[in-house]
């Protein structure tokens, strides 16, 4: 009986294991985009200040980036919230978009 509560068991921790990597697979290789779309104009309204939230977007997808502590009130090293930084993303900094992948996808820019 020990001998088949151990295997269940084993078998147990090797399909959640499967479970986890496929789920970290899955998340990084392609992001589940809301369908809600901004203008550039929408996109300007969450700058961060006076209670608003703050989005940012890059390629084209739409980030909340309102509880992320390098955005607190907004800015980012001089940059603000409510625009599209694709290009300031891409070239001038070290990470790239890699600091997207825990960041809150919310929709998608027009």
């Amino acid at each position: 009986m020990k001998k088949v509560a151990n295997i269940f068991l084993i078998s147990l921790l090797i399909i959640t294991g499967i479970i986890i990597l496929f789920t970290a697979c899955s998340t990084t290789s392609s992001r589940n985009v809301p369908s809600k779309t901004f203008t550039t104009a929408e996109l300007s309204t969450y700058d961060g200040q006076n209670g608003n939230a703050a989005y940012i977007a890059v390629d084209g997808v739409v980030y909340d980036v309102t509880n992320v502590q390098n955005w607190a009130s907004g800015s980012h090293h001089g940059y603000v919230a409510g625009k599209d930084y694709t290009n300031e993303i891409k070239t001038k900094t070290s990470h790239g978009t890699s600091v997207l992948g825990n960041v809150t996808a919310f929709g998608k820019l027009k």
